[in-house]
């Protein structure tokens, strides 16, 4: 499973390269990679574990704590939706290869999304654990949000893919609350662990988590009244259409209800929600689908419609029925797929999805009609076809099932009846409006009705895909045994018989029974009401009778738009000091209310443990009001930075050499960046508060440090368990294999949050550079550093202009001895980092201030001499060798982030103890370097270009201005003389 995961990722992160050079023939070669899957997997039922009832597991530990281990589990019933998804997925992308004619640039990124889905869906139906599929669930949704909007400049394909991730996405984060809630209650994270869950009814709350749960299977299953975002994401291409919203996404909530139905139909809320939604959705999406004239509408009502029918059925959780539901989920798999990709030919060949334009299409594509034809037969239940299979053993298990004795069973089974009658008309209605010869008087938005004339023939790469799943449905239907031997094998496992005890079968042929009886009462009454479709017309309304989805989404969106607007225009009034004093105001009342309302423990304190604290105190209290009051923004940075050493000094004497190492360093770091800043500013402040302002700002502020003060007193006194600080040091040696508990924090221990730290650290980097170059790019070649100097120079750079002629000498001197010993020593601070004071950000910080140094003693051409690389590179680097040091251990078999350690002796250096987590500090080190170079290229080196341009132009119009005044005295002087 795991391969088969990496080998779909894999062929999505190349798929863009295999599309920008290939063309559309990469499409092929992209679909062996599901392909390859769905062998696989066809081989573990017809002979491996799966075909005899048993499952594939795999166990990854991973924040077991959490609940969060890696755990897939691939059985019969994952199996039989991963033939779907890995199937029609393979089908689809070999249909794209004929779908495009052309190759924009954002083709390659729509085929790496499309094989991406199939990965997430594999992931998704494969996941044991309820935290596992939700992450895979949500990137379903965010896939289907990206594919639904490939046309971004259309307007409709916008609002398609922001409405349906705005419901599936809400409906996901439910559905994790209903997981968490149930797992909180009765102590089960896996699928695989609730039939051991004694009695269910009896778990707290769990009518409220299986509400919160099916919240997200309707809303990604598209059931009422979520139902509307999937008509609107037809505003994707058709390949999206027949993949996602007929096959895969659509069939995520279907498979959730599956997984979870054998177990939650005991509790009675279960059927209450699912089943009067279900044949609800049932019906109203079958009579909408009357009303449409694009084929893909009436696909996609019909398609909601049949996915309300398959989530009552398999919501029922009984043997029966679970073997009808998956049964009716390969059949729709297989025939909307089909006329998904039907209707994609006729557009693509004709350029119209329109019913009243098309006419007499059947005569010119005859083929593709008989396919089409079949497929809508399978829909509407007609033998001998799959379709007509499934619907029959539907009708079978709801007419006899015991868990809905009397009249629920009774009420579901007539609404399946009608149901089934609408689709069966809205099948006779899509192929007549795709294929058949309308009358010359029937309406159409120009005149009359004609044949189509423009267009040209289907070829070969449009019709493949949908002929062989038309062949699958036919081969099914005669022979049901074909899927009926995975899907028992799935149920002897799930759902245990007693020997001889008997059980049901698909088969195409029951004998004469009520369910074929119910099934001729179908296929004539939708065929009758197809006949007299006219008379459906003032049955229509031209408003919903319930009102419109579409119209209460809008409606919804925009009461919290202007919610939103009030609170914000009541909150941020778009004064910095107002918004900062309301921050700072909650801050210091709400915890301090909640402490003086709550239980309050006793705190015991002690003014100074050593006499230099109190020393240190005061001079950061008189810095600190010394920032307040200067006006000279120097000096106010300056006063900041002595509290910040201070701080430091302070760490020192607390016995924390790390910290106050890393204090030191931040503080220098950000004294360069600020000195960069103030040189575009004035040197004094303009602004000047009044008196009263002014003793209002400091009376908050005193408010806030006393609250701040008191709760952080009560906040340390109020633990009642031993430090976990206790155990830090024994838990470094133990699994970071180092002395150094700090570091082994950062790149160990606490490795996730500083993997996300310096993440955000590349994102703030790329974002400083943005803001100062604008539109202009920020990248540059790389060579190798110097630090050589020819004659008389002390530095790299060509002495070119008389302010670097004018330098200070000692400053030069300076910084040539200054930075090989800062280069060294931060290469000790990065090596010795894992046993003793230091590390890769310790390290990192002094080669900055290094590479500071040189750039402030020479300018951006020293700069460029010292370290002529891309930041960018840099930082992409770092962030690939942390990535790297995170997962490498997934491939061995351990949990990420696991460190090894290798200790062996070298010649004259003795034993050398070399720890795995280095690469991860490597990638700190490169992060912070790439930082610091991306500050000061950018507010520096390039507003020091900036500048001397502005200068250049400025001399430039100077000596123009005095060329034309020249010119004009001496036009002046030539025609006095010549009067």
């Amino acid at each position: 499973m795991l391969i088969l995961l990496g080998v779909l990722t894999a062929a999505a992160v190349v798929a863009p390269v295999l599309i920008r050079y290939l063309g559309r023939p990469a499409f092929g070669l992209l679909a062996l990679a599901p392909l390859a899957g769905f062998v696989w997997v066809l081989q573990q039922f017809l002979s491996g574990p799966l075909g005899r009832g048993e499952e594939i597991v795999s166990h990854t530990g991973w924040l077991s704590t959490l609940n969060m281990n890696l755990v897939f589990r691939l059985d019969g019933l994952a199996g039989i939706f991963s033939l779907i998804i890995l199937g029609v997925g393979a089908l689809v992308l070999l249909y794209c290869w004929g779908y495009f004619d052309s190759n924009p640039r954002r083709l390659s990124m729509f085929g790496a999304q499309m094989v991406a889905f199939s990965m997430a869906m594999f992931g998704l139906v494969t996941s044991d654990s309820f935290l596992l599929m939700y992450i895979f669930w949500e990137i379903t949704s965010v896939l289907s949000f990206l594919l639904v909007g490939y046309y971004g400049e259309r307007a409709s394909s916008r609002r398609a893919a922001g409405q349906a991730l705005m419901v599936t996405t809400l409906g996901g984060l439910t559905m994790l609350v209903g997981f968490i809630l149930l797992g909180q209650a009765s102590g089960v994270w896996y699928f695989s662990d609730l039939g051991s869950v004694p009695d269910l009814t009896a778990v707290p709350h769990i009518t409220v988590a299986i509400i919160l749960i099916l919240a997200g299977a309707l809303s990604k299953s598209a059931i009422a009244p979520t139902h509307f975002w999937l008509p609107g994401a037809m505003a994707a291409p058709t390949p999206v259409s027949a993949y996602l919203h007929s096959a895969a996404m659509v069939k995520a909530g279907i498979y959730l209800v599956a997984r979870l139905a054998p177990d939650m139909h005991v509790v009675q809320t279960w059927h209450l929600v699912i089943i009067p939604v279900g044949i609800f959705t049932m019906l109203m999406s079958g009579w909408m689908a009357l009303r449409q004239k694009d084929l893909k509408l009436i696909l996609a009502y019909g398609t909601v419609s049949q996915l309300g029918f398959l989530m009552a059925v398999i919501s029922v959780g009984s043997r029966e029925a679970t073997m009808a539901g998956l049964a009716l989920t390969c059949a729709h798999s297989l025939f909307k797929a089909t006329l998904f990709m039907v209707v994609g030919a006729i557009d693509h060949t004709t350029g119209t999805r329109n019913t009243q334009e098309l006419s007499g299409l059947w005569r010119k594509q005859p083929y593709i009609f008989g396919v089409a034809a079949l497929a809508a037969a399978s829909m509407a239940g007609i033998p001998p076809l799959f379709g007509f299979v499934a619907k029959e053993a539907a009708l079978e298990a709801i007419l006899h099932e015991e868990l809905l004795v009397g009249m629920p069973g009774r009420l579901m089974l007539v609404g399946m009846v009608l149901g089934s009658i609408l689709t069966m008309t809205y099948s006779c209605f899509f192929l007549y409006g795709a294929f058949a010869t309308k009358p010359q008087e029937h309406p159409t938005g120009g005149g009359v009705s004609q044949p189509v004339a423009t267009m040209h023939a289907i070829g070969p790469k449009l019709y493949l895909a949908p002929t062989i799943l038309m062949a699958l449905t036919i081969a099914l239907g005669v022979y049901p045994p074909l899927i009926g031997g995975f899907i028992d094998a799935y149920l002897d496992a799930t759902f245990p018989v007693a020997p001889g005890e008997y059980v049901a079968h698909l088969a195409l042929w029951h004998g004469l029974s009520v369910p074929l009886l119910l099934s001729t009462v179908i296929v004539a009454s939708g065929a009758l009401l197809f006949w007299q479709r006219h008379l459906l017309r003032y049955l229509q309304a031209e408003e919903p009778a319930l009102g419109s989805a579409d119209v209460a989404y809008d409606s919804v969106l925009m009461f919290f738009r202007r919610a939103s607007l009030r609170l914000t225009a009541s909150t941020q009034r778009g004064s910095l000091m107002v918004n900062l004093g309301i921050i700072f105001a909650v801050l210091t009342l709400l915890p301090l209310a909640a402490l003086i309302a709550g239980e309050r423990n006793d705190i015991r304190m002690e003014l100074w443990g050593n006499p230099w604290q109190a020393v240190l105190a005061l001079i950061i209290v008189a810095m600190a009001i010394g920032a307040t009051l200067t006006h000279n923004r120097l000096s106010g940075v300056i006063m900041v930075g002595v509290t910040g050493y201070s701080l430091a000094m302070i760490f020192a004497l607390h016995g924390a050499p790390d910290l106050a190492l890393t204090q030191v360093l931040v503080e220098t770091i950000v004294m360069v960046v600020f000195m960069l800043v103030l040189r575009k500013l004035p040197t004094v402040t303009e602004w000047r508060g009044t008196p009263k302002g002014n003793r209002n700002r400091a009376w908050l502020s005193i408010a806030v440090g006393l609250s701040v003060t008191v709760i952080a007193l009560f906040a340390i006194n109020a633990r009642q368990e031993a430090s976990i600080a206790e155990y830090i040091p024994d838990l470094a040696y133990e699994i970071g294999h180092g002395a150094n508990a700090v570091n082994v924090l950062l790149v160990d221990i606490r490795a996730w949050d500083t993997l996300g730290e310096i993440s955000v650290l590349v994102i703030a980097a790329t974002g400083v550079a943005s803001l100062i170059y604008g539109t202009r790019s920020f990248s540059r070649a790389s060579r190798r550093p110097t630090l050589s100097a020819v004659g008389r120079r002390w530095l790299s750079a060509e002495i070119d202009s008389e302010k670097a002629q004018n330098r200070s000498l000692m400053v030069d001197v300076i910084t040539r001895v200054s930075f090989p010993s800062m280069i060294v020593l931060s290469m000790y601070f990065f090596f010795a980092g894992h046993n003793a004071p230091g590390g890769g950000f310790a390290g990192g910080l002094v080669a900055a201030l290094a590479l500071s140094l040189r750039y402030l003693a020479g300018g951006r051409a020293e700069l460029e001499e010292a370290l002529p690389i891309d930041a960018g590179r840099l930082l992409g680097s770092g962030l690939f060798l942390s990535a790297l040091a995170a997962i490498w251990p997934m491939f061995l078999g351990r949990p990420p982030l696991t460190t090894e350690v290798w200790d062996f002796a070298l010649p004259l250096i003795g034993e050398i103890h070399l720890p795995s987590a280095l690469l991860f500090d490597a990638g700190v080190y490169l992060i912070v370097i790439g930082l610091i170079m991306h500050i000061l290229t950018s507010l520096g080196g390039q507003i020091d270009q900036d500048e001397a341009a502005r200068r250049q132009r400025a001399r430039d119009r100077a000596r123009s201005m005095a060329r034309e005044a020249q010119r004009r005295r001496q036009a002046t002087t030539a025609g006095k003389e010549n009067r």
